[in-house]
C-alpha cells in the first residue's frame, strides 16, 4: 500500500486590483470630499496636538520649548497625585458626572418618548421647537440666567420669598446647592437637543408591532416596555458607553462661570482645576499631567463600559 499524503494548500492571495480601486475612489469622489472636513479637522486639532502629551514629563516653559524645558518624568503626576485637594477634586468630578448619568442621561429618552406618544402633530411639532431653544444659548448667557434667577437680591426666587416674609438664600454660595443647580440646568438645556437621537431611533420601529400589541390588548405602559425600548436599546447604549467614558470629563464653561470661593469646596473639578493651573499658574507641564490622567482613565472607562454592554446584549440575543 501506497501512503499518500495530501497537503492543504492554501490559496494563493489575489493581486490588488488597483484599477478597480481608482475607479470606484472616483467613483464615490463626492462622498469623500464631503467627509474630508471632518477627517482633516479630526487630524490637525485631535490626533497632531497627541505630539505634545509629552509636555507632561517636562517642566516645559513656553519661551524655550521642549528643547530648552527640564525633562522631570513623572514629578508632575506625582505633584497631582500627592496634592492636598486631589481626592475631593477627583471625587467632585466623578460624583458630578454620576448625577448627570442618573438624572441627565435618561431625561432625553424619556422626553422622546413622551413625544412619540403624542398624536396631535402640531403640538408634537410646537414642543421640540420650544425644547430645542435652550442648546442654542451660550454658556455665558445660560450662567447669566441662572446668576439673575438666583440672586438674593434681584432674582426671582428672592421676590418670591421676600413676598412670603422669608429670608431670600444665596443658592450660588451655598456649596450644597452647585450639583443641583448643574444637574437641573443641564436638563433643562439639553434635554430636547438630546431627544432627537432617540426620536429618530423610535421612527425605524415597525409599526405593526404596535398594531399587534394592541390587538392583544396591551397598554401604552406595556408597548413602551416590551416595544419601545428594546427597539432604541442599541441607541442607548452607544450614547452610555460614551457617557460613562466621559465621567471624568466635565464641561468647564459653566463650571468656572458659577464657580466661586463659597462653593469651591463641590465646584473644584478636573476641568477646572486643569483650566486654573494652565491659564492663571502657566504651569503647563502639570496641566497636561492631569489632561493625560483624565484622558487615560476614560480610555479604560470606554473600554469597560463597551465590555458590559457586549455581554449585556449577548444576554438579549
Amino acid at each position: 500500500m501506497v501512503n499518500v499524503e495530501h497537503t492543504a494548500q492554501k490559496p494563493a492571495k489575489k493581486p490588488v486590483n488597483w484599477h478597480k480601486v481608482r475607479q470606484k475612489i472616483w467613483a464615490d469622489r463626492f462622498m469623500y470630499l464631503m467627509i474630508t472636513p471632518v477627517v482633516a479637522y479630526y487630524f490637525i486639532f485631535r490626533y497632531i496636538p497627541m505630539a505634545w502629551l509629552r509636555v507632561a514629563f517636562y517642566n516645559f516653559r513656553i519661551l524655550v520649548g521642549l528643547a530648552g524645558s527640564e525633562f522631570v518624568g513623572w514629578a508632575n503626576f506625582q505633584l497631582f497625585f500627592n496634592h492636598p485637594q486631589f481626592g475631593q477634586i477627583l471625587f467632585n468630578t466623578i460624583w458630578l458626572n454620576v448625577l448627570n448619568l442618573i438624572f441627565v442621561f435618561p431625561a432625553p429618552i424619556i422626553f422622546a418618548i413622551l413625544l412619540n406618544e403624542i398624536s396631535k402633530s402640531k403640538f408634537k411639532r410646537v414642543v421640540q421647537t420650544i425644547s430645542y431653544l435652550p442648546h442654542f444659548l451660550s454658556t455665558v448667557v445660560v450662567v447669566s440666567m441662572i446668576t439673575t434667577l438666583l440672586s438674593p437680591s434681584i432674582g426671582v426666587i428672592a421676590s418670591i420669598t421676600r413676598s412670603f416674609g422669608g429670608t431670600p438664600v444665596n443658592f450660588l454660595g451655598l456649596a450644597e446647592w452647585f450639583r443641583t443647580i448643574m444637574v437641573s440646568t443641564s436638563i433643562w438645556q439639553g434635554v430636547g437637543w438630546g431627544s432627537i437621537i432617540y426620536l429618530s431611533a423610535l421612527s425605524g420601529i415597525d409599526q405593526e408591532q404596535y398594531e399587534a400589541a394592541i390587538i392583544d390588548g396591551a397598554s401604552r405602559f406595556k408597548q413602551i416596555r416590551h416595544i419601545t425600548l428594546p427597539g432604541i436599546s442599541s441607541t442607548i447604549i452607544v450614547l452610555l458607553i460614551l457617557q460613562v467614558g466621559a465621567l471624568l470629563t466635565v464641561g468647564v464653561e459653566r463650571v468656572y462661570l458659577l464657580q466661586n470661593p463659597l462653593n469651591l469646596a463641590t465646584s473644584e473639578v478636573l476641568s477646572t482645576y486643569t483650566f486654573r493651573l494652565m491659564m492663571v499658574q502657566r504651569n503647563f507641564g502639570l496641566a497636561t499631567a492631569v489632561g493625560l490622567f483624565n484622558g487615560v482613565v476614560s480610555l479604560f472607562l470606554v473600554l469597560f463600559a463597551n465590555r458590559m454592554s457586549k455581554r449585556y446584549s449577548d444576554g438579549l440575543m
